[in-house]
């Protein structure tokens, strides 16, 4: 009977361990932009670093890639120039780009056993990624006027459908503007649609005059906790050649307002009064007269 007891209780503990996912992984979330340098830390690790593992999986069936061998660096990877294996085990990858997000797995290992000490320590890498239809970058340059669609993608290892981990994991993916207040579907001025079987939410809208310089932001959240936020910057290509165009008229002007006071109303109504000026200024003098004022400024 006390036999069967045990056996029963070991059940549970398995069990246990198979719904909650855990099986004795310690597991842990990174949020990371595009571009932007990360370190993985390895919760697991010994005295030193000659017994450390770094494992990469992009997707749940995919094929793992061994990364830092025994404390020692692959040289085969694909993105070996951007790996670095930290005083502390950590794993550090430079320049993030779309393709490194997946699961990264450290083990320690012992090299005269050849037995695992430990559990592994797995580290989910998020990388979030914004980019338009005019643009890949986060920043572009577009008429007034026009439509501008902006792409914000969250890519993360786990398959299926979005929503259904998102919900999970408690994360949320959505637009902000320059005063952070959260855009809905409920205002005309934006379209927002998001996809359930990809991590990505777009914004479109029709930019207008006063959108010069304006930001737009993407929010990724877990837990009602901001984890990452890119920006979308637009520059209106008619206010750069408007101030082109000025500071051929009238230079010295030009560059003394430009440094109080960049794109703003009273800023443009200035400019235009003195360039105004100028030329009647001009207009009234015979050509030697304004050869002579140009020598003596």
């Amino acid at each position: 009977m006390s036999d069967e007891c045990h056996l029963c209780l070991l059940g549970l503990i398995v069990l246990s361990s198979l719904l909650t996912g855990t099986s004795g992984v310690d597991e842990t979330h990174v949020f990371i932009s595009s571009g932007e340098d990360v370190r993985l830390l390895c919760n697991n690790a010994l005295h030193d670093c000659t017994s450390t593992v770094w494992i990469y999986n992009r997707f749940r069936d995919s094929a793992a890639v061994e990364l830092i061998g025994l404390g020692k660096k692959k040289k085969t990877t694909e993105r070996h120039e951007r790996l670095s294996l930290g005083s502390d085990c950590s794993l550090n990858i430079k320049n993030i780009s779309t393709e490194d997000y997946g699961s990264y797995t450290c083990q320690q290992w012992t090299d005269v056993k050849g037995e695992q000490q430990g559990p592994d320590a797995r580290v989910y890498l998020h990388v979030l990624n914004v980019s338009s239809s005019s643009s890949s970058s986060s920043q572009t340059e577009i008429s007034a006027g026009r439509s501008v669609t902006l792409f914000c993608q969250l890519y993360s290892y786990d398959g299926g459908s979005c929503d259904d981990w998102m919900r999970s994991e408690r994360i949320e993916l959505f637009w902000v503007n320059q005063a952070g207040v959260k855009l809905t579907r409920s205002d005309s001025r934006y379209q927002i649609l998001s996809s359930s079987h990809h991590c990505i939410i777009t914004l479109n809208t029709t930019l207008l005059n006063e959108d010069h310089n304006r930001e737009w932001r993407c929010n990724v959240t877990q837990r009602d906790q901001v984890k990452n936020s890119v920006k979308y910057t637009v520059k209106s290509s008619e206010s750069l050649c408007f101030l082109l165009i000025v500071s051929l008229i009238c230079p010295a002007e030009i560059l003394i307002i430009l440094k109080t006071a960049v794109f703003a109303a009273p800023t443009v109504t200035l400019l235009q009064i003195i360039c105004a000026r100028r030329a009647g200024r001009k207009d009234s003098q015979h050509p030697e007269e304004i050869a002579l004022n140009t020598i003596s400024k």
